[in-house]
């Protein structure tokens, strides 16, 4: 899964790393700890201009009665987008990409120690880009209410480096293949599909940071800081 990440790139830093037309968005600042309600940065493309947003993390589907569903709703497995109700419009019709500096997992410890946290980030410093869907939402109950837009982040199957810390990841999409996913155009849902894979195990690096990043109030570079793992806890397998 996907229920932590980094955003500290600038707008306009974000508009040169995704070649933006248009950027629609403030700048949300630097966060070392987003959460699900945050909003968070999207790229979308309409009408062959690629556009910068805020979206709310926890999609709400265009048919939903609250705003709430999209608490369950952060995450869309690659496995059944095409499919499942909640999804399956946006995944035909509205896909984005959520950069990201980097995000978290947990790692079951032996014993009752709490789960150990661990930060994965890209090798060559770049943002990253999440594979999203995006929806718009306005409450059926008050017509005066504004539009709220809102944003999945697509997960997959672990890769290796991921494995040995969790069985799920976020699909982390390269460069040579953002136009086929943002094309509102493009319905072939197998050929979507295809692109909701893991990435390759070099595009990523990973190490253990503090439990400090459990809390979501706890923000700053520092949640970014190497630490030691206890030597029955390490995971096995790169680093």
């Amino acid at each position: 899964m996907c229920g932590r990440f980094v955003s500290v790139a600038s707008p306009e830093l974000l508009a040169e790393r995704f070649g933006i037309d248009d950027v629609q968005t403030e700048d949300l600042g630097a966060r070392y700890n987003v959460t699900p309600r945050a909003l968070v940065y999207g790229v979308t493309a309409v009408g062959g201009t690629r556009t910068l947003e805020a979206f709310r993390w926890g999609l709400v589907p265009f048919w939903a009665k609250d705003l709430k569903i999209g608490d369950r709703m952060i995450n869309a497995r690659a496995e059944t987008v095409a499919e499942k109700p909640a999804y399956r419009h946006a995944f035909a019709k509205q896909r984005c990409l959520v950069p990201a500096t980097a995000f978290y997992e947990w790692q079951k410890l032996p014993g009752r120690r709490p789960k150990q946290p661990w930060v994965f980030r890209p090798r060559d410093g770049e943002p990253i880009a999440f594979a999203g869907l995006w929806e718009t939402w306005r409450d059926p109950d008050d017509p005066d209410a504004e539009v709220v837009h809102s944003t999945a982040i697509v997960t997959t199957e672990a890769n290796g480096l991921m494995r040995p810390v969790h069985d799920r990841m976020p699909v982390v999409l390269p460069e040579d293949r953002w136009d086929e996913w943002l094309d509102p155009e493009n319905h072939d849902t197998d050929q979507l599909e295809e692109l909701l894979v893991p990435p390759a195990a070099d595009v990523l690096e990973r190490y253990p940071i503090s439990t400090r990043v459990n809390s979501p109030r706890n923000q700053g570079p520092d949640l970014l800081e190497r630490v030691a793992l206890p030597s029955d806890g390490e995971a096995e397998g790169g680093n």
